[in-house]
């Protein structure tokens, strides 16, 4: 079964611009969102998310998430990390990264109820292109 490396991983995520984003509420039940997404050099995630959406209490409780990039094609990435909610000279840093990969997101700035901004660093990523026979799968551990 032919294995694909880290760069050719990170090199389709970047052409990506959704995702599913899997989080878990204080009582302890699944919720999912579909997401606009950056992803920076490093495979980190950054997403923006509304303060009153309930993700955000979920993240708040429980920084631990998965996602799912690629939902269009037979390739898919399933993605598991840590989300940290940015503040000060970070939150800067990865504004810039977020508005070059999704421009419109600007307008969404100022929303009533407030708009934060998350990253979130990998833990664990699975690679899967079902294109081919077989199936290619590579797991990567950071």
């Amino acid at each position: 079964m032919p294995q694909v490396d880290l760069k050719a991983a990170l090199e389709f995520a970047l052409r990506e611009r959704l995702a599913v984003l899997s989080t878990v509420s204080p009582s302890h039940e699944p919720e999912a969102a579909l997401m606009g997404i950056a992803i920076t050099p490093d495979f980190e995630l950054v997403f923006d998310c509304v303060k009153m959406a309930r993700k955000y209490p979920n993240l708040c409780a429980n920084p631990k998430v998965a996602f799912v990039i690629g939902c269009t094609s037979e390739i898919s990435i399933q993605y598991e990390g840590i989300a940290e909610e940015l503040s000060g000279e970070e939150l800067e840093k990865y504004l810039q990264i977020y508005f070059a990969a999704l421009p419109d997101a600007m307008g969404r700035r100022d929303r009533p109820g407030g708009v934060t901004y998350f990253v979130v660093r990998p833990k664990w990523l699975r690679y899967c292109d079902h294109s081919q026979r077989p199936p290619s799968r590579t797991e990567f551990t950071f």
